[in-house]
């Protein structure tokens, strides 16, 4: 996702959502590029009680997010949650490395994070995410998507429903607040209601 939308307050989310579930995640520090992402990664892992990898800044964030992978599998955690710098669909750059990353790597799943209240941004972010993605290489498109900030559109949720139509890629979760415990999965009945009410 672009900058500043809630990519790593999700992360954490997910984190809390899969230990929760009896799962063992560790969190990849992968955002090399932004200062203090880091450190921000690390408080949500010192308060989740969770294993956080980093290489610290100025990295490959491909090679750091293979060195967790490896480091998870040695250390018996079952998931790895890669948290990625954001970055403007435009930039060339940043979207090569993210390509990178998951070609290299070959996640089981590929997740795009955006704000509810995007508007039709979303589908040109989005659009663009799975682009770049195959531009690299990478054979399928995202996965699935976070919208973030759900609980500040009240009943507008055109964006959601257009960014699924138009990708095919299912919202997975909603984040609903601040909180770990602000992530739900996303109720098409109460959209639709939303919709025709």
């Amino acid at each position: 996702g672009i900058n500043g939308v809630g990519k790593s307050t999700s992360l954490a989310k997910i984190a809390y959502y899969l230990k929760t579930n009896g799962c063992s995640p560790l969190l990849a520090a992968c955002d090399t590029f932004r200062s203090g992402a880091v450190e921000q990664l690390n408080v949500h892992a010192k308060c989740l009680e969770v294993p956080l990898y980093h290489k610290g800044y100025a990295k490959d964030p491909s090679a750091v997010a293979k060195a967790a992978i490896s480091h998870a599998t040695e250390e018996g955690h079952d998931v790895v949650l890669v948290d990625t710098a954001g970055r403007m669909q435009n930039n060339v750059p940043l979207m090569k490395a993210l390509s990178k990353l998951v070609v290299e790597n070959q996640p089981d799943l590929v997740l795009f994070v955006c704000e509810a209240l995007v508007g039709n941004d979303g589908i040109d972010q989005l659009s663009m995410f799975n682009k770049a993605l195959r531009s690299g290489g990478h054979v399928r498109q995202i996965d699935g998507i976070i919208l973030t900030k759900f609980d500040t559109v009240s009943d507008k949720v055109g964006a959601a429903l257009t960014m699924t139509h138009v990708t095919g890629a299912p919202v997975v979760f909603i984040g609903t607040g601040q909180k770990y415990t602000h992530l739900k999965k996303l109720s098409p009945q109460a959209v639709i209601k939303s919709l025709f009410s």
